[in-house]
């Protein structure tokens, strides 16, 4: 393998501490360099303490084009609010369709998220959710409204809903773990710059190493490789520019 992409690989790692060999694979992939995962692991920097991954043992395929999830995660601020934030995830290429913030969530605040989620077009089949009280009658008549056939997951079984419940620990770890929450403005103002992030550059193992919004494949003939920070440098993204 060519020394210049080993010191890339090397300088990807230091640039971004939470990145595991598959993300950095998937980055170089994009790039246009060829090389195994199991290559990238062996040229990352390593570290003390590395952080853990989640694990997920059960995913679900069937009606993957059809079927969208939703589901909240807290989140505190520095004055200790609790503020929660709704997410509404597709499935088939882990597009976040909508999300927003609020102190007080009750069920009318929550159908008119999902009104928002399909303002203009057809909602797919399924909406895949628990069985969390905050969903209630306004709720159900607005999906029923939409056209959505309801799934429920069982009591306390969260691994059900592996794809929504995958993004809430990776909207965690891979931001809010990092940033000290102001207030409602401040954490909207976070997420949108972090799903920017997600949707055009972020690459997943369930997507063959491709973004939510497909990435091409950049070849060595365009050009040097750039590093531009996203996230206040939390996270980089990668292109080729012409010198």
């Amino acid at each position: 393998m060519a020394p210049e992409t080993i010191t890339l690989i090397r300088n990807m790692s230091r640039a971004n501490p939470l990145w595991g060999a598959p993300r950095i694979h998937g980055e170089l992939l994009k790039l246009g360099l060829t090389v195994a995962q199991r290559t990238v692991a062996k040229y990352m920097v390593r570290r003390p303490h590395r952080l853990p991954s989640q694990n997920w043992t059960s995913f679900l395929r069937n009606h993957l084009g059809q079927m969208v999830s939703l589901d909240f995660l807290t989140v505190p601020t520095l004055r200790f609010q609790v503020l929660y934030v709704l997410l509404i995830l597709s499935h088939a290429r882990r597009k976040v369709l909508h999300f927003n913030v609020t102190g007080t969530p009750s069920a009318l605040w929550t159908a008119q998220q999902l009104r928002e989620a399909f303002p203009f077009s057809s909602p797919p089949k399924y909406l895949l959710r628990d069985r969390d009280c905050i969903y209630g009658w306004e709720f159900k008549h607005c999906a029923e409204a939409l056209g959505l056939e309801q799934v429920l997951i069982a009591p306390r079984s969260p691994w059900q809903s592996p794809y929504v419940e995958r993004l809430i620990g990776s909207v965690r770890r891979e931001c809010l773990d990092h940033v000290i929450v102001l207030n409602r403005v401040h954490l909207h103002r976070v997420l949108e710059s972090y799903f920017t992030y997600y949707h055009g550059w972020r690459t997943h193992l369930g997507l063959e190493k491709d973004a939510p919004l497909a990435r091409r494949v950049q070849p060595p003939e365009e050009g040097n490789i750039i590093a531009f920070p996203e996230l206040g440098g939390l996270h980089h993204r990668y292109e080729r520019r012409a010198a």
